[in-house]
């Protein structure tokens, strides 16, 4: 072996003896930080283990064909089903206006007419309840703006929408 090989080895034997040891000081001090940093009992935290269930369930299930699929069927987790909040169903136009209608027309939000704004109604009656029935129960969208279909309450009846249209119209005769 040359003079220069010994050289190489020797040179190239110190970095990878630096190497080895930044990597061991590196390894130490995010011992040292993470000890400080982190909780001892994370993992009997119930809202963490929640969390992490959570995260980590499978995004899909497959069901086969001509298999037990029994274990697909979809389990609502207790927080949710608890969390779900059923809306009030108005018993009539004038209660339908107060619990929904109100949004839009009290204020005249995304170009709805205002309540009783004959100026503004005006047109809208002259085309007729059957076209204003039409709109609340389909949506439209209009020059001024729209109106989303059964006002964004599509858990309710027709009937009960055109109740709330006979409402709000005679507010406007």
């Amino acid at each position: 072996m040359s003079k220069q090989d010994t050289h190489f080895i020797n040179v190239f034997s110190v970095v990878i003896g630096l190497l080895v040891a930044v990597a061991l000081v590196l390894f130490a001090v995010a011992r040292i930080i993470g000890n400080r940093t982190q909780v001892a009992d994370v993992h009997n935290d119930p809202a963490y283990v929640a969390q992490v269930t959570d995260n980590i369930k499978p995004f899909a299930r497959v069901a086969v064909a001509g298999q037990d699929n029994s274990a697909l069927t979809i389990q609502a987790p207790a927080a949710a089903a608890g969390a779900a909040v059923a809306l009030a169903v108005p018993k009539n136009g004038a209660e339908l206006y107060e619990a929904a209608c109100k949004t839009c027309h009290g204020s005249g939000l995304a170009g709805a007419p205002k309540a009783g704004d004959k100026a503004a109604w005006g047109p809208r009656l002259a085309q007729g309840k059957a076209t204003l029935y039409e709109h609340a129960l389909k949506g439209f969208t209009g020059k001024s703006g729209m109106m989303p279909p059964k006002g964004t309450r599509t858990d309710l009846s027709d009937d009960l929408i055109k109740q709330g249209v006979d409402y709000l119209t005679s507010l406007a005769q």
